[in-house]
């Protein structure tokens, strides 16, 4: 059986991740490829519970950045194991938005914790399923802060400040 490809969007908060995975899915619809889309933190049962803990728990602003990336990695290992590989040996397409580039990203550069020590639990997390490609959508601090302005429930990464998001452009 032929193996397609992982494809990963990365990029800041309003930079349009989720618009161009919902595009690509189109278009692998359209072309009768089979596909899947999954996203970070979520994805799974349990991810989806620690992705509503990171983003919206009403003590989240307490959070370490070392917890932070723990749940990360947690999710994502649930999430590979669970969903990504086995989509992957049956021979369909997965679209992720986000994948350990964030992790590396957010909280190794900008949250500012050792970048060995988050390689290192990246590579637990996901073992050997690593990214075909990935795709790194670039957008200033300022039109991405203006793209999140769109009145919707805000998470807690989006309400970081701009210097915070500058950190993620730059790393």
């Amino acid at each position: 059986m032929r193996r397609l490809p992982f494809i990963t969007f990365e990029g800041s908060e309003g930079s349009g991740k989720s618009t161009q995975v919902q595009r690509l899915a189109a278009r692998l619809e359209r072309s009768g490829v089979p596909h899947l889309v999954t996203r970070e933190p979520g994805g799974t049962p349990i991810g989806e519970t620690i992705r509503e803990l990171l983003q919206f728990a009403s003590h989240n602003s307490s959070m370490t950045p070392e917890a932070e990336l723990l749940l990360f990695e947690a999710s994502r290992s649930q999430l590979v194991r669970e969903i990504i590989k086995p989509a992957l040996e049956r021979g369909i397409c997965v679209i992720a938005d986000r994948f350990f580039d964030s992790t590396t990203v957010y909280q190794g550069a900008a949250r500012k914790l050792d970048r060995e020590t988050v390689e290192r639990l990246n590579v637990f997390a996901v073992g050997d399923c690593i990214p075909n490609v990935t795709f790194v959508l670039d957008i200033d601090a300022a039109t991405a802060k203006s793209r999140m302005q769109k009145p919707r429930r805000r998470d807690r990464m989006e309400q970081e400040p701009e210097e915070f998001y500058e950190s993620v452009r730059e790393a």
